[in-house]
């Protein structure tokens, strides 16, 4: 505002500025000894047309600057409308999350009080429950049914709670049935036949365990057949059977962990009794030689013998019997298995991980060292960026020498596809991990294409190529089509095709040759002119000649 007042005012003392200059041409022209061509009218007219120029233009630009001011006043007043819109939306919010909180509350309180107050019902038939239930945790057992005179962790009186659902086996009932009945042999075909749903079989087994006699030794009845008495030392890779059950043994064992993870200190001693883990500590020192032979690199971290070795040793809490240096060693080798970072903490082992985690480095399992820093916290140690860029120029390096100039097209191809797995694998771990910030997945993505284009190029290039059918020989009948507005014939197909005699193989060779008949003498034939032809045509036609013309 102080500007437009300082031009107003500029353009104001216009006039008094003419006056001046006129009373100055004035004088000059008085004292001119020449006559100017120039006239004081022209000079007049001029300037007071460039003062009408600048106040039409002042005029628009203040014009300009209230209509700016306006649409400003007004974005504002939207502007705060909105705000005080979202302010209100975002109350409301608060105040419905608050009255769902506060119901969940009292809906839960209530439940627990229900929980507590409610009297014990009376054990059906087939079902166990304590005399005196513990209350150390939820899905404690009855450990005053368990005394001193029970030594080998039998639980005595064991049911599940009627109080709370969460203890009931809704999909499984059969669970009940088999653990009950201590018949390790019927559960392990029962998780057999129901593998596609192993997700809930585990939530259910663990519940289903409380109503076994001894749900530890059920576990390690359930281990007999680990390594078949006839052939210790199978390769279960090969033997799809003694995979599953080696699947199984080591899926019980983790059930029974989460089903101990629940108990008090009084039932975990109990239902862990001394000669329940000395059985187990036999069958741990009698599967350890057995361990020697593996292969670190063959087991490329999923060995299902070492998994079930170290959690054997994490479920019935033996792992103090045993050297930690050995366990150590065994940890590379279930690296890549889900519930490897779980198991270290189970075995106490959490703060050797740094150890560990060099070790994958330096075996060229850059990924495992990357999932197991994160779960242990040691990413500002370990870099994950750096471990999979290493990891990948590994695989690169791996398929440069196996290009085609360096080794065999078989050889060639297992370098491409294990660089392949490899690019997809680190893509995975980024995004598990969130990384995408810090590593960019589009230039691994397009690898990705290019190594699958090139493997499929080369795969249309081994293929034999199939023979192409035959187009018949010779001209094809054509016919005319009146509905054809190309222009061109029709071909159709004869319908009684012409027999072809001369290519029928059967008619040449030696049999045919012997019993055709002997061919005919050749015959000779005289012509001899005729005297004359007569009256006749050439069509054999006679005429009657006319006589002769005399002169």
């Amino acid at each position: 505002m102080e500007d437009t007042r300082s031009v107003a005012s500029l353009m104001d003392s216009t006039s008094s500025k003419i006056q001046q200059l006129q009373k100055a041409f004035a004088e000059l022209e008085s004292q001119r000894a020449v006559t100017l061509n120039l006239k004081w009218k022209e000079l007049e007219e001029h300037f007071h047309g460039l003062e009408r120029s600048l106040k039409r233009r002042f005029h628009e630009l203040e014009d300009q600057e209230k209509e700016y001011e306006t649409k400003t006043r007004k974005a504002q007043e939207l502007l705060e409308k909105k705000k005080a819109a979202v302010e209100a939306k975002e109350k409301a919010s608060l105040e419905r999350l608050q009255k769902k909180r506060d119901a969940a509350m009292f809906t839960i309180n209530s439940a627990l009080d229900k929980y507590k107050n409610a009297p014990i019902s009376k054990p059906s038939i087939g079902e166990r429950w304590p005399q005196n239930a513990v209350r150390d945790s939820p899905n404690a057992f009855a450990a005053d049914s368990i005394t001193d005179d029970n030594p080998d962790g039998t639980v005595q009186d064991v049911q599940i709670s009627p109080v709370m659902g969460n203890f009931e086996v809704k999909a499984y009932p059969q669970l009940l049935k088999l653990c009950g009945d201590m018949d390790s042999t019927g559960l392990h075909k029962f998780v057999s036949d129901n593998r596609k749903n192993l997700a809930s079989l585990k939530e259910e087994i663990p519940i289903a365990f409380r109503a076994a006699a001894n749900p530890a030794s059920l576990v390690l009845d359930s281990l007999e057949g680990f390594y078949p008495r006839e052939a210790p030392s199978a390769d279960g890779k090969k033997d799809a059977n003694l995979l599953g059950m080696r699947r199984t043994c080591i899926m019980l064992m983790e059930c029974l962990s989460i089903l101990l993870s629940g108990l008090g200190l009084n039932s975990l001693s109990t239902v862990l009794s001394e000669s329940v883990k000395q059985r187990a500590k036999t069958i741990a020192e009698g599967w350890n030689p057995l361990l020697e032979t593996l292969d670190m690199d063959a087991c490329n971290g999923n060995s299902l013998e070492a998994h079930a070795f170290l959690q054997l040793l994490a479920t019935f809490a033996i792992v103090s019997d045993f050297k930690e240096d050995e366990l150590l060693k065994l940890i590379p080798m279930v690296s890549r298995r889900r519930q490897a970072a779980e198991l270290c903490r189970s075995l106490g082992l959490s703060e050797k991980m740094p150890g560990v985690i060099e070790v994958l480095m330096n075996s060229g399992k850059q990924i495992d060292a990357v999932n197991l820093a994160f779960a242990f916290q040691l990413t500002e140690q370990f870099p994950p960026v750096a471990l999979l860029k290493s990891y990948l120029t590994e695989a690169r390096r791996s398929s440069s020498q196996g290009r085609p100039g360096n080794a065999s097209p078989a050889v060639q191809d297992e370098f491409n596809e294990r660089e392949l797995t490899g690019v997809k694998a680190v893509i995975k771990c980024i995004e598990e991990h969130n990384l995408e910030e810090q590593y960019p997945v589009e230039p691994l993505q397009k690898r990705i294409l290019q190594l699958e284009k090139a493997k499929a190029e080369k795969k249309r290039a081994t293929e034999p190529t199939k023979p192409q059918p035959k187009r018949p020989r010779g001209a094809q009948p054509r016919v005319s089509d009146n509905n054809n507005k190309t222009g061109y014939g029709r071909v159709i197909p004869e319908r009684y095709p012409q027999y072809v005699y001369d290519n029928r193989p059967f008619l040449s060779g030696p049999i045919m040759a012997a019993q055709a008949p002997p061919p005919p003498a050749p015959q000779t034939y005289t012509f001899s002119p005729a005297p004359a032809h007569g009256n006749f045509y050439g069509n054999c036609y006679q005429y009657q000649a006319p006589p002769p013309y005399f002169h």
